[in-house]
């Protein structure tokens, strides 16, 4: 089942360092699988508070490849690169299959 590596993004600082995790993480996203869902979108904003900022998902084939994407050595290699240049939360969540229901999470809890 897929899963997403998703980060929220702010005070992004669009210099030299950006500019080269941009050119280097597609390179590090093809051996887990990994690609590219949503890449700083329009966002319309309903409920909570945000400071103004970008949001990237990434969809991997999944929970295991997507974390295996993150402590590789390849993307432990850029990912100061994004880290010193933006303030953000980065994290990864399972998918569900294309048929699940909402209340399937009371069972799952339970």
């Amino acid at each position: 089942m897929a899963a997403y590596g998703i980060g929220y993004l702010w005070n992004v600082n669009l210099g030299p360092g950006i500019v080269e995790y941009l050119e280097r993480i597609d390179a590090t996203l093809a051996p887990f699988g990994g690609r590219f869902i949503a890449h700083g979108g329009q966002i319309e904003h309903f409920e909570g508070s945000l400071p103004e900022g970008n949001a990237i998902i990434l969809e991997f084939p999944d929970y295991q490849h997507a974390r295996d994407w993150y402590h590789s050595d390849a993307y432990a290699a850029i990912k100061a690169l994004r880290s010193d240049n933006a303030e953000g939360h980065i994290f990864i969540v399972d998918g569900v299959s294309p048929d699940h229901k909402a209340i399937e999470v009371l069972a799952a809890n339970g």
